[in-house]
């Protein structure tokens, strides 16, 4: 039995990509998940994937720049299944640029999702773990923010600054609460959506197609750090395709 049955996870940014791999890979091991995110009619569909595939699934429209809808989406959570074992932040974005172009808005998007989204989920989802007394905080973060390159600057602030807002909360947490951190490589994802900048994004893109790995590679990675023994948290885990520099 894997030790990841029963236990109830949110996942924010669930709809596809890291968020869609990473919820079917943890409902098949027999966890009850909360998925939230944007899209009413992906979350809708991935909700009924699970549960024609024998797990548990339950779903709240989410943006996680709006911390009611977190609250929401853990409320959720714990008044369906009478507890909260995982948070995932997974949601992010990613509209990449050189600094000279000055979207000033991108900017301000990418520190509304990537940065206040997360901290949102760990306002809602700590004082029940705190009540629980266990709980785990995972973080999607990057490889962008560990070598740091033209174009993403403002983008590895973000993961760089929620990597250290995790590293904080892990050494407040105590015995009874684990973090970890997961910073993806160049993953086969919709990513480039949300880019403005059509040369960036071209880049990008032709990357993908070289050597981009698939979303599950994250979701098991992200369930080998859940299944741990409850005295052993998982710090960080970095994943990138062999051929990424």
């Amino acid at each position: 039995m894997s030790p990841i049955k029963d236990k109830v996870i949110a996942i924010t940014g669930a709809s596809s990509g890291i968020g869609e791999a990473t919820a079917l890979i943890l409902a098949e091991r027999g966890a009850r998940i909360a998925l939230g995110a944007r899209r009413s009619e992906k979350l809708e569909a991935l909700a009924q994937r699970i549960t024609k595939a024998g797990g548990e699934a339950i779903y709240r429209v989410t943006d996680v720049k709006k911390r009611a809808d977190l609250e929401a989406l853990v409320a959720l959570a714990c008044d369906t299944y009478g507890k909260l074992d995982v948070l995932i932040n997974n949601a992010g974005i990613g509209p990449i640029s050189p600094m000279d172009e000055l979207r000033v808005e991108d900017w301000e998007e990418m520190i509304d999702v990537n940065i206040k989204g997360p901290l949102y989920g760990i306002a809602a989802a700590l004082p029940v773990f705190r009540r629980q007394g266990f709980g785990h905080v995972v973080n999607t973060l990057s490889t962008a923010g560990i070598t740091i390159k033209p174009t993403m600057a403002v983008y590895a602030g973000t993961k760089n600054a929620m990597r250290t807002i995790a590293e904080g909360l892990r050494q407040e947490a105590g015995p009874h609460l684990r973090v970890t951190n997961v910073s993806p490589g160049i993953i086969r994802t919709n990513f480039a959506d949300s880019m403005t900048s059509p040369a960036v994004k071209a880049g990008i893109t032709k990357s993908m197609e070289e050597m981009a790995i698939t979303p599950d590679a994250i979701g098991r990675a992200i369930a080998f750090a859940i299944e741990q023994p409850d005295d052993v948290d998982v710090g960080d885990i970095v994943i990138r395709p062999t051929a990424q520099a």
